[in-house]
């Protein structure tokens, strides 16, 4: 699946851990490539696009930049994982995430668009039983899911009543090359090559990790198929594992790593099993994964042994 070599993509987000995997794949195909970016992600990144240095939340500053540009597709990974409850600051996720996705909808020329895919979370399943499918009722447990079942339901409201061509990816676990040094893996990986202590639960959580590249195809899939405009569709290995076996798993590609099983708690209404079924991304992407997770964490754990060398 490939894009004309003439298309205008935006990806917001696009200097994160996603982002960058995304301009990379875009850029083969067209040159017209532009990403909305923080200024503090983008110590080497690519020299050959358009960097928008913008917060979404600042409308007016969005709407000066972008009001004057048309774009084919947009990819709206804007926003950070963020589990801070409301009480706590979690207003401020809401509006990052679901306020944001108002001010790009407002700002973008619609008449241009081809696509519009949007990126959910499996957190906004909440502690549904699993494997976690598109029919059932969401339930989040946190600002940050709330934040991204609200943008679901708008996106869907939009295709329903206006004709919108927009498509809402939930994402299970990513990783790979390039994810920021605090998130699980990459915590895990550099205990291990490090061969010292890092605490962790006792891994008793049934996880879906699904390799950077694969989600990637999915992405270009689900923006260039007319057939997904409209749909809510989990992009996932649809294989559970726990994240006991998944760390044993680095452990042993490593040869290292002195884990603190139990030393950290598992978060309050955690879903112990999470994991999803992915047969309508089979059937409409005509998408499945092709990265094994052994040879996803080898490659994971060669980029990471390579940064300390």
């Amino acid at each position: 699946m490939t894009f004309k070599n003439s298309d205008k993509i935006l990806v917001v987000g696009g200097s994160g851990f996603l982002g960058k995997h995304l301009v990379r794949r875009c850029l083969r195909d067209t040159r017209f490539v532009s990403c909305i970016g923080l200024g503090r992600n983008k110590k080497g990144f690519f020299e050959d696009i358009e960097v928008i240095n913008v917060d979404i939340n600042n409308k007016d500053v969005l709407w000066a930049i972008l009001n004057k540009k048309s774009f084919d597709y947009i990819f709206n990974l804007g926003g950070y994982i963020d589990h801070t409850n409301y009480f706590n600051g979690g207003r401020k996720v809401i509006e990052t995430h679901f306020v944001g996705l108002l001010n790009i909808l407002d700002c973008i020329d619609v008449k241009s668009l081809k696509s519009f895919v949007q990126i959910g979370s499996s957190d906004e399943y909440g502690n549904a039983p699993s494997p976690q499918r598109e029919t059932m009722r969401e339930n989040s447990i946190s600002p940050y899911s709330q934040a991204k079942v609200a943008s679901t339901h708008l996106i869907q409201m939009l295709h329903r009543t206006e004709g919108f061509p927009g498509v809402v990816l939930r994402f299970f676990l990513v990783y790979g090359p390039g994810q920021d040094n605090k998130r699980f893996l990459p915590q895990i990986i550099n205990g291990c090559l490090n061969n010292i202590e890092f605490k962790t639960s006792e891994g008793k959580q049934l996880r879906d990790f699904c390799y950077i590249d694969d989600v990637i195809e999915a992405m270009i899939k689900a923006a260039a198929l007319p057939q997904s405009k409209g749909n809510v569709i989990n992009i996932a290995s649809g294989t559970p594992v726990m994240i006991k076996d998944v760390i044993q798993k680095v452990m042993l590609f490593t040869d290292g790593g002195k884990p603190m099983w139990g030393a950290h708690p598992y978060r309050v209404g955690e879903n112990m099993q999470l994991y999803a079924d992915i047969s309508l991304a089979k059937n409409l992407l005509h998408w499945e994964p092709q990265v094994s997770l052994d040879v996803g964490l080898k490659k994971t754990i060669e980029y990471y042994k390579a940064l300390d060398n």
